[in-house]
């Protein structure tokens, strides 16, 4: 779908007052404290960005300044698992929502090592444990990010070492997941290999406008920026979505498709990703998070756009 000129500037207008808005809101939740690295940013910030599958990216507030992914990176690394592997992946992850918080070890235990879903900690390691095998680490690390490059057509996109290592220093739990699933079978690889992946590629870094450029092709049907040999399969195109619409917020997705309407993902460095099928890509981010680990600013402006446009999954689209 082509946004035009017009419909362009009264975007952009939108953009910029949900910006103004989040930038006087008093409540913003708070930032996550049990990375220490990421407790250190300031909840000041805003930023969001819209790339429609045709015409220009719009920003509004802090859309350039970078913060850490977190578990939006498991969009990415579903994508190349399921690429690589296709629906033999389900075999060792499900695609239900948890009902559960995102590190729970509890409904683990019950279902003998199976996660619930790719997007819960457990079930991103086992999606980590497939990217490593049968090579190292430092290999699939390297992957992950070359794809993401491809994605958001952007080399400089890096890895927050200071916010991979504070992860290593306190991913107790992670490592308590991992170890279970070992234990299970269902880890295949030294239970150091995925957590590596995993904790890396969770400190990727990226701006509101690197990350909604890098989740274009889930609302252009597969197409990255028009390079053929790049194409994601429209097959995991809406795997990938409808995922993100049950799974994408964990215990909060209900919530959020209620509010929004549109599949998405948060992290708790504070963005959220979400996909308007067929329209445009969004990143929204602020550090504040309210209960349930989403930001609290970056929830409101995804709904406040919702409502201004008329962008939902569930309804046909709005008529100029």
């Amino acid at each position: 779908m082509m946004i035009s000129s017009r419909d362009t500037k009264k975007l952009q207008a939108i953009l910029d007052r949900i910006a103004d808005t989040m930038s006087t809101a008093s409540e913003r939740g708070r930032v996550a404290n049990y990375i220490p690295e990421l407790a250190n940013v300031s909840n000041d910030h805003f930023g969001l960005a819209v790339v429609p599958v045709d015409g220009e990216t719009l920003i509004s507030g802090d859309a350039d300044i970078l913060f850490s992914i977190q578990s939006i990176s498991k969009v990415f690394t579903l994508t190349l698992a399921l690429e690589k592997y296709g629906s033999t992946i389900w075999d060792r992850v499900g695609r239900e929502p948890s009902g559960d918080p995102f590190n729970s070890i509890v409904q683990l235990e019950l279902e003998h090592g199976v996660p619930r879903n790719p997007f819960i900690n457990a079930g991103a390691i086992v999606v980590a444990d497939l990217l490593v095998e049968g090579r190292s680490p430092q290999q699939a690390i390297a992957e992950i990010l070359s794809f993401c490059h491809g994605l958001a057509a952007d080399a400089e996109i890096g890895i927050d070492q200071d916010v991979a290592r504070s992860e290593e220093r306190t991913g107790f739990r992670n490592v308590a997941l991992a170890s279970f699933m070992r234990a299970e079978d269902n880890i295949r690889s030294p239970v150091g290999h995925p957590l590596d992946v995993y904790f890396h590629h969770c400190a990727i870094a990226m701006s509101c406008r690197q990350l909604a450029t890098a989740g274009r092709y889930l609302a252009a049907s597969g197409d990255v920026h028009g390079d053929a040999t790049k194409r994601i399969s429209m097959a995991c195109v809406r795997r990938i979505n409808a995922v993100m619409m049950t799974c994408g917020h964990y215990d909060a997705s209900g919530e959020f498709a209620f509010r929004v309407g549109l599949p998405g993902k948060s992290g708790i460095g504070g963005g959220i990703l979400g996909i308007v099928p067929g329209v445009a890509s969004i990143a929204a981010w602020s550090p504040g998070l309210n209960v349930k680990g989403s930001s609290v600013l970056a929830s409101r402006a995804f709904e406040e756009l919702a409502k201004a446009t008329g962008w939902s999954v569930f309804a046909a689209p709005r008529r100029s």
